[in-house]
């Protein structure tokens, strides 16, 4: 045996058995982006699709007019991918089918969640985006979550933040678009920002603020810069937010008086009052100098009670005594 062909036996003893009958592949080289989406064109499906597939959705009242005028442009941009669309206004509702020109089995879905997004009053400028490959959609239900009215409307407010604030850092954190409209959410960007928005939204109505999830976002944003932590664990550097049990006062049980069949007594009015008094039997002079007796007492009464807050200012304070340790004193040597 040659040299070459006993190194060659050593290699081939060395490899295990699912390795041994692998061949090198000179085609397959470093260059090579295998995570690369390359574009579905029509030559990689010359041929019609033999069966039409088609998906409709519903649209509320307050969307038909805006629905009307960009109807156009909706069909201009689904033509060009091969898929017909209708705008029933009687019914209320937009369909999308595949045709003859369709190439691409996928689009189909893509025009799918072109009209829900319409429907939940996304602009025409941004629900066209859901055509590309890179993007995609999710339309998160809050309506369920909670039965009171109020707070869902606080909740989903909060969501939003004064002037828009909190949804703007819910977007640029996530680099996805936000929708809130009624009780729906519409998200639109790549999979990984979908499922960070999704888990805000939904922990927002459950009364978890979003404040705590962009500070996460902020962090773990910051971290990935670094290129020694990229392959640690970040739990160390991630806040974690223990819940609250705010005590709420407690509501005072008012006691049910008992049932007596007879009704409460009457107030007793200002004539009834002077009556007992003896004031209605009084002449108006008298009357007169009984106010003014009246009024002058009040005012004495008050002056006293001026009197006293002012002389509070002067009052000196109780001093504490301090008791002062008594130095020990040395006790002198005797002398010898």
């Amino acid at each position: 045996m040659t040299e070459d062909e006993k190194k060659k036996s050593a290699s081939t003893a060395n490899k295990s058995k699912s390795k041994k009958y692998r061949k090198d592949k000179p085609w397959d080289t470093d260059d090579i982006d295998h995570w690369k989406i390359e574009p579905f064109t029509r030559e990689d499906n010359p041929q019609p699709f033999t069966e039409e597939s088609s998906f409709a959705t519903l649209f509320p009242k307050y969307r038909e007019n805006y629905l009307k005028e960009v109807w156009p442009h909706v069909t201009k941009a689904l033509e060009k991918v091969g898929v017909a669309c209708v705008l029933d206004l009687i019914e209320g509702s937009m369909t999308v089918k595949t045709t003859r020109k369709t190439y691409d089995p996928y689009i189909i879905m893509k025009a799918r969640d072109l009209i829900k997004l319409l429907a939940r009053s996304v602009p025409f400028p941004q629900a066209i985006k859901i055509l590309d490959d890179n993007v995609s959609c999710d339309i998160i239900k809050i309506g369920n979550i909670i039965r009171n009215k109020e707070r869902f409307v606080k909740r989903r407010q909060r969501l939003i933040g004064p002037n828009g604030s909190t949804l703007k850092a819910i977007e640029l954190l996530t680099q996805c678009y936000v929708m809130v409209q009624g009780n729906t959410v519409s998200v639109m960007g790549s999979y990984k920002g979908l499922k960070e928005v999704r888990r805000i939204v939904i922990d927002c109505i459950k009364n978890i603020h979003p404040i705590y999830h962009i500070k996460e976002l902020m962090i773990k944003r910051e971290l990935s810069k670094d290129p020694k932590l990229k392959n640690e664990s970040w739990d160390r550097f991630l806040p974690h937010f223990k819940k609250q049990n705010i005590k709420r006062p407690k509501k005072v049980i008012k006691k049910k008086n008992e049932y007596t069949p007879f009704p409460p007594a009457q107030t007793p009015s200002k004539v009834d009052l002077q009556l007992e008094s003896g004031e209605y039997f009084l002449k108006p002079q008298e009357k007169a100098i009984h106010e003014l007796e009246k009024k002058k007492e009040k005012q004495k009464e008050n002056t006293l009670k001026r009197k006293a807050e002012r002389e509070k200012a002067f009052v000196p304070p109780v001093e504490e005594k301090v008791k002062r340790k008594k130095k020990k004193q040395k006790t002198t040597e005797t002398e010898s």
